[in-house]
């Protein structure tokens, strides 16, 4: 339960930085709000209020069931395909990030009818906490898979080798 307990606590936290962040946002830079946005780095950096009914990168606009429907699938997927990761921290803690940004995302879907996006870097698309945990958590699971790769190739070149040396006697 110890792997389990790391991917509940990392998605917990994930999912209430989330919606807190969010809840600032719709405050303090929604329309109507007293600001329109708030400048971190001039010409690069900004948090802007955004209403994205689309997926990543604002892909298949108002398309909001549909991508609720399958963010819970991915969700759904996630746990059992990769179930077996959670023995080792880094591969909870990486189902963990995909989770808590899967369901914050998910929870504005059916909050709100859309995601609610608010970082944004002046050459990429505006997104969220949890778009950012998302893509941490992926970028860390395929680290922890294609170490698990090596890590099995190594096993099995060694165990061909102590196999040949015990022919060989």
């Amino acid at each position: 339960m110890y792997g389990w307990g790391i991917v509940a606590g990392v998605a917990a936290i994930v999912l209430v930085v989330d919606q807190l962040s969010k809840a600032l946002v719709l405050t303090f830079l929604a329309p109507g709000a007293p600001h329109a946005e708030v400048v971190i780095v001039s010409g690069f950096l900004r948090l802007y209020y955004v209403e994205n009914t689309g997926a990543a990168f604002g892909l298949f606009q108002g398309k909001n069931p549909l991508l609720a429907f399958l963010a819970f699938g991915v969700v759904v997927v996630l746990v059992v395909w990769f179930r077996e990761l959670v023995r080792f921290w880094p591969g909870a803690l990486a189902l963990g990030l995909q989770l808590g940004g899967a369901v914050g995302n998910l929870v504005d879907r059916f909050r709100h009818g859309f995601v609610v996006d608010f970082i944004d870097f002046s050459f990429w698309p505006t997104f969220n906490v949890a778009d950012s945990a998302i893509t941490i958590g992926v970028l860390l699971l395929l680290y922890v898979l294609l170490r698990r790769e090596q890590q099995e190739s190594a096993r099995a070149t060694q165990a061909e080798r102590i196999d040949a040396e015990q022919q060989i006697r």
